[in-house]
């Protein structure tokens, strides 16, 4: 099942880091954007880490 995708995030870097970026991208045939969700996926799986989600509160709740 695909995630929902509702965050956007904006970076400040160098030409040097997006040029490898887009041609890690186009060596993947991935966009740019996805082909930084596999680059964050896969570190964080190397390194063990996991979001801890926190459950979503209902008016009644809060």
């Amino acid at each position: 099942m695909a995630r929902k995708k509702s965050e956007t995030l904006s970076i400040r870097t160098t030409v040097e880091i997006k040029d490898l970026i887009r041609i890690a991208a186009e060596h993947e045939r991935r966009s740019v954007a996805s082909m930084i969700e596999v680059l964050v996926l896969s570190y964080a799986e190397q390194h063990a880490l996991k979001v801890v989600s926190t459950p979503i509160k209902s008016k009644a709740d809060r």
